[in-house]
């Protein structure tokens, strides 16, 4: 029976499937292609099951004011205090900062002022109350005889700021700042002894007497860490008015007089 397919039609089929990639014979025993899928499906590695991403990781609270604390009233001596101060790592201004500028005069004086931050000219001087500023508060203490260079102890001055680092800007320190800054000027207080203290400025009668309108505390006594305190208007403030120089005098009288008991 002769074919029903040429030999030219064959070979060209032939070649085509070539061609295409069918180039082995076909197996002797048939093959059953479902179950071989199935063998390679079950030979298969498991992979695992993606979980997610990791959970977010819980972010603790800490409590600035509460480490202040603890860093402030573990101290036996103003070095102590000045060493903890300056290495409290959450004052982050200090960063910005040129020059750690802790206090001014003598801490045996009878008389602490506690006053504003430095502002930048002081970190470029390396000196709080530097410049004509500076000059102004020696003058103006100095009327009532106290003075941050005399070695005389009756008569001597120690100034304090409320922070010792300039903040960005001369801006007021933030509420977290004030938070921090508080239980070190407390420790200071207690350590130096002081007979009385000048609270300077709106923000360190803000951090120390909880109000920042001096103008309504000005001239009447207060108390800070169980020391007498006179509120007075900030040297700056006290420089651009001749009513502020009036009413810094009637300060200045009240505190001469309250050290001549």
């Amino acid at each position: 029976m002769e074919s029903q397919v040429d030999y030219w039609t064959a070979k060209a089929l032939l070649e085509w499937q070539i061609e295409m990639g069918a180039d082995e014979a076909i197996l002797d025993a048939p093959l059953d292609r479902y179950a071989l899928a199935e063998m390679k499906k079950a030979e298969a590695p498991v992979t695992p099951k993606k979980s997610g991403p990791p959970p977010i990781p819980v972010q603790v609270e800490i409590d600035i004011a509460a480490e202040a604390r603890a860093a402030a009233m573990s101290v036996g001596s103003l070095d102590d205090l000045s060493e903890n101060l300056a290495g409290f790592e959450h004052f982050e201004i200090k960063r910005g900062a040129r020059s750690y500028l802790f206090a001014e005069g003598r801490p045996e004086a009878r008389v602490m002022v506690i006053g504003d931050p430095p502002r930048r000219d002081d970190d470029r001087e390396g000196r709080y109350l530097s410049g004509q500023m500076g000059g102004f508060v020696d003058r103006m203490f100095g009327a009532i005889g106290l003075s941050r260079t005399t070695p005389d102890m009756m008569n001597a001055l120690y100034l304090v700021p409320i922070l010792p680092w300039c903040t960005p800007m001369d801006r007021a320190p933030n509420a977290a700042e004030s938070a921090m800054a508080l239980p070190f000027l407390e420790a200071h207080i207690a350590l130096a002894k002081p007979e009385v203290v000048v609270v300077m400025g709106s923000s360190a009668s803000s951090i120390l007497l909880g109000q920042t309108a001096v103008a309504r505390i000005r001239g009447q006594w207060a108390e800070v860490a169980g020391v007498p305190a006179m509120p007075m208007y900030s040297p700056e403030r006290i420089m651009s008015d001749a009513m502020f120089k009036r009413e810094a005098w009637a300060d200045l009288l009240a505190i001469k007089a309250r050290l001549d008991r």
